[in-house]
C-alpha cells in the first residue's frame, strides 16, 4: 500500500540546516536578526501561511516597537490607561472630556518619527500599522460628535500612511491588527520550528479599546476560528495534490478529505458561536463596535488626513472601512476551494444598499488601472493585488467580499491569487467525475459552510439587529463596521453559498 505523503511536508523536512526557508523564524520581541534574512513571510511559499497557524504568525506578534518609535507606544499606552471614553458616550463627564482633550493635544504634538528602518522588517511594520491605527481611532472617535469633519493630525498621518502603503493595506484598523496580530500566550511556551500551534485557550489580546473582557473575547473568537482553521489547510493542501492526479484512487481519497473538511468547518461553526459565552451583545454594540468603525459609517463627516504635502507620494486614502470579518482570508479561502465565490463574491453582493448616503466611494474592477492588478481564474470573484481600488463614477462596484481582500496582508492576497489560478478546481472535477459519492461529499463540505454562514446571521442579528432595535445607536443603523447593511449582506451571502450545493442529475 503505497502512503500519501504531504510534498510540502517533506520539501521542508529535505531541506539542508542552513538553508534560508530552514532557519529560526527571528525572535519578535528582539527584532530581526542581525546579518540574518527575514523568515517571517517565506513559509508556504512566501505566502506567510504556517503549516501550524495558518494566516496567523507561528509565533506572538511583537508587543513594541523599538525605541526610536517609543512615542507611538507611549501615547497609546496613554489612551488605554486613562480609559478614554466615546465622545457620543451618554453621560460622559467634563472630567472624561478633558482627559481625551489633552491626550489628543499629545497626539498632534507628536514628532512626525521616519519610517525607513521600519521598512526592512515586516514584523516592525505590522506593529507600526497597529499602533497607528489604533491611536487613530482612539483620535477619531474622543472627538465630539459636533466635530464637522475629521482631521487626523500629520504625526499619525504621515507614519501611518507611509507604513500602509509599503504594506499594501489601507491606513485603518484591520481585521489583522484586530485578530492576527493582536495576540500573546497567557502562559508563555517555547515556540521552535516544529512547535505545535498555541492552544486555543492559551489566548490573549494586546491591544483593546475597553479593557473589557468582552472586547477581548471578540477578538479571540476569530483568533480560534483562525487556528483551528488550520486543519482545513491542510486538507485544502492534501486534495490540490490528489486533484492533479485525478484517478479513481485519488477521488475516494478527496472523498475522505472532504468528509474531514466539513467536520473542520462544523468546529469553525461552535467557535463562532461561542463568542456568546463571553461578549455581551449590548456591551458590544455600544460600548466596543463604534471604536473600530470606519470612515463608511460616519455619514455626515469626512475623514481628512493632513500633512500629505510632507510626503509627495501620499494621497488622501479612499479605502476606509473598519475591520471586517469579511477579511478573513481563512473563509476567503474556504470560499475559493470549493467553487463557492463565484457565487458569495458575486458583483450584486456589494452590502451597499443602505450605504447610499454614506460618503464611501464606489470602485470598478473594469478600469484599466486596476484590470493589470488583478488576475482572471475560473472563478469569477477577482483577487485585488493593491489595496487601492480605483473610485469610478459610473456607481458600479465589486462586491463587499472581494473589495475586503484589498485589507487583507499582501502575502494572503498573494495566497488567494495562488488558490484560485488553481488549474484543477475541486468544483470543476467533482462536477466531470459523474460520482455520486463523491458529489455527496462537496455538498456536504458546502453545507457546512452554509451553516457556518447560518451561524453568522445569528451573531449578526444578536450582536447588531436586536441591539440596535433596543435602544442602541440609531444613527449607525444596521450597518456593519464595512459599512454594509449587515443582516441583508449576510443573509444574502449565506443563500447564495446553498446556491454552489450541485444538484445530482
Amino acid at each position: 500500500m503505497t502512503t500519501h505523503l504531504d510534498p510540502a511536508r517533506n520539501f521542508m523536512s529535505n531541506l539542508p540546516p542552513d538553508h534560508f526557508l530552514a532557519l529560526p523564524r527571528p525572535d519578535v520581541n528582539a527584532g530581526p536578526l542581525i546579518d540574518a534574512p527575514d523568515t517571517t513571510t517565506l513559509a508556504a511559499h512566501d505566502f506567510d501561511v504556517d503549516n501550524r497557524t495558518g494566516f496567523m504568525p507561528p509565533q506572538p506578534p511583537l508587543t513594541r516597537l523599538p525605541e526610536q518609535w517609543e512615542p507611538w507606544e507611549s501615547v497609546l499606552d496613554e489612551a488605554i490607561a486613562q480609559r478614554l471614553q466615546l465622545a457620543d458616550k451618554p453621560g460622559l463627564t467634563n472630567i472624561e472630556r478633558e482627559n481625551a482633550s489633552r491626550w489628543q493635544e499629545h497626539v498632534r504634538e507628536l514628532p512626525i518619527l521616519p519610517t525607513l528602518e521600519l521598512k526592512e522588517s515586516e514584523v516592525l511594520l505590522r506593529r507600526a500599522h497597529h499602533v497607528l491605527a489604533w491611536i487613530m481611532h482612539f483620535y477619531i472617535r474622543t472627538l465630539p460628535p459636533t466635530t464637522p469633519d475629521i482631521r487626523i493630525p500629520p504625526p499619525i498621518t504621515v507614519p501611518l500612511l507611509q507604513v500602509s502603503s509599503h504594506l499594501q493595506l489601507p491606513p485603518v484598523l484591520t481585521y489583522s491588527d484586530d485578530v492576527l496580530y493582536n495576540w500573546a500566550l497567557i502562559e508563555p511556551v517555547p515556540l521552535t520550528f516544529v512547535s505545535p500551534a498555541p492552544a486555543l485557550d492559551n489566548l490573549r489580546c494586546l491591544t483593546l479599546f475597553t479593557g473589557t473582557r468582552d472586547e477581548a473575547e471578540f477578538y479571540l473568537a476569530s483568533a480560534r476560528i483562525e487556528l483551528r482553521g488550520v486543519r482545513a489547510l491542510s486538507l485544502m493542501r492534501a486534495t490540490m495534490d490528489e486533484a492533479f492526479v485525478g484517478d479513481d484512487i485519488a477521488i475516494k481519497r478527496i472523498t475522505t478529505y472532504l468528509y474531514s473538511l466539513a467536520e473542520v468547518i462544523g468546529d469553525l461553526t461552535k467557535l463562532l458561536l461561542a463568542v456568546r459565552e463571553g461578549c455581551d451583545p449590548m456591551v458590544f454594540y455600544n460600548q466596543i463596535r463604534p471604536w473600530f468603525r470606519g470612515a463608511d459609517s460616519d455619514t455626515h463627516r469626512k475623514w481628512i488626513f493632513e500633512g500629505l504635502e510632507l510626503d509627495p507620494d501620499l494621497k488622501q486614502p479612499t479605502e476606509l472601512s473598519g475591520p471586517s470579518a469579511g477579511q478573513s482570508s481563512l473563509v476567503h479561502a474556504l470560499d475559493i476551494f470549493l467553487g463557492v465565490d463565484r457565487y458569495s463574491h458575486a458583483e450584486h453582493s456589494t452590502g451597499a444598499a443602505l450605504t447610499s448616503s454614506s460618503s464611501a466611494p464606489s470602485f470598478s474592477r473594469h478600469t484599466d488601472a486596476n484590470r493589470s492588478n488583478l488576475q482572471t481564474s475560473s472563478s469569477s470573484s477577482q483577487l485585488p493585488e493593491s489595496a487601492s481600488p480605483h473610485p469610478t463614477s459610473q456607481g458600479s462596484s465589486v462586491s463587499f467580499l472581494t473589495r475586503m481582500q484589498s485589507y487583507m496582508p499582501r502575502h494572503h492576497r498573494a495566497f488567494l491569487r495562488h488558490l484560485s489560478a488553481n488549474p484543477r478546481p475541486l468544483r470543476a472535477l467533482v462536477e466531470s467525475a459523474n460520482d455520486s459519492a463523491f458529489t455527496e461529499a462537496y455538498n456536504t463540505a458546502v453545507t457546512a459552510l452554509k451553516v457556518f454562514r447560518d451561524a453568522h446571521v445569528r451573531i449578526v442579528a444578536l450582536y447588531i439587529v436586536v441591539p440596535a432595535r433596543n435602544g442602541g445607536r440609531p444613527e449607525e443603523e444596521l450597518k456593519g463596521t464595512g459599512g454594509t447593511n449587515s443582516m441583508k449582506f449576510v443573509k444574502s451571502v449565506r443563500d447564495q453559498t446553498a446556491g454552489a450545493v450541485i444538484e445530482e442529475s
